[in-house]
């Protein structure tokens, strides 16, 4: 019976060779998958931003705020505000809804306020004023709010410790913006008398509020109506406040490539 060809010397050594060889290889190939894998997951997952980079990003959020966000939205078309009860001889406080009467457009900060708040805001950069008139729950009393724009928080702080005629009591310098064919229709510099105001991220807010009646005489004489009145431009200004000077949400980096 023919036993075949002879077997070659270390046939058998070269197989287990290039089976070692092939192995080492699959290994390294995988390894190298695992590294690739785990450099993938890490660029997908969320980064962090340093401290720095979310304070500059939620400048930026809220610097562009009075360009995207419509001014209805600034403005709301109605904005409730609170009486405190403890002004009223009652236990229950009363909150009223104030109307929006008119948005003015955009104007320069000579055209919206006094002469000596109109030089510390200019001297601090403001460029546009945006501002509305609205009535309050009585139909007695108007009331124009300004949101002043300035080149970043330090600016817009700076500008409202340094306004004169802030204090309590005194009819702000905000200049009045009246509305023909209105209860705001006379509402001029004479007819105001009291004032509220907050600084907000880039943004100055401040009301002026008076009669809608042309009476000039000063409101303190009459304590509820000074306290109704003070309830009006203080709750105007919360509410634009609290959407135009809202703090942004922490910044998140999506994790994307590049991000």
């Amino acid at each position: 019976m023919y036993p075949g060809p002879p077997s070659r010397p270390g046939a058998g050594g070269g197989r287990r060779r290039r089976s070692a060889v092939f192995a080492l290889l699959l290994v390294a190939a995988l390894g190298g998958l695992s590294v690739a894998a785990v450099g993938i997951a890490h660029g997908l997952l969320p980064r962090h931003f340093t401290a720095a980079q979310r304070r500059q990003i939620s400048d930026w959020e809220m610097e562009r705020r009075w360009r995207v966000l419509p001014t209805g939205k600034i403005f709301p078309a109605s904005v409730s505000y609170t009486v405190p009860g403890a002004d009223l001889n009652s236990s229950d406080a009363l909150t009223l809804q104030a109307q929006r009467l008119a948005i003015s457009p955009a104007v320069r900060c000579a055209d919206a306020f006094e002469p000596n708040a109109e030089r510390v805001l200019s001297l601090l950069g403001c460029s546009t004023v945006l501002r509305a008139t609205y009535l309050d729950a009585s139909g007695s009393m108007v009331a124009t709010i300004t949101v002043t724009v300035l080149p970043g928080s330090a600016a817009a702080r700076a500008a409202y410790d340094g306004l004169p005629d802030t204090a309590a009591g005194e009819p702000g310098p905000a200049l009045a913006f009246p509305v023909a064919g209105t209860p705001a229709a006379g509402f001029g510099e004479a007819e105001r008398q009291l004032s509220a105001g907050a600084a907000a991220g880039p943004y100055v807010i401040l009301s002026t509020t008076g009669f809608s009646d042309d009476r000039t005489q000063r409101v303190s004489s009459d304590q509820y109506v000074s306290m109704e009145m003070d309830s009006f431009a203080g709750g105007l200004v919360r509410a634009v406040q609290n959407t135009i000077g809202k703090p942004p949400s922490e910044p998140v980096c999506p994790g994307a490539p590049g991000c």
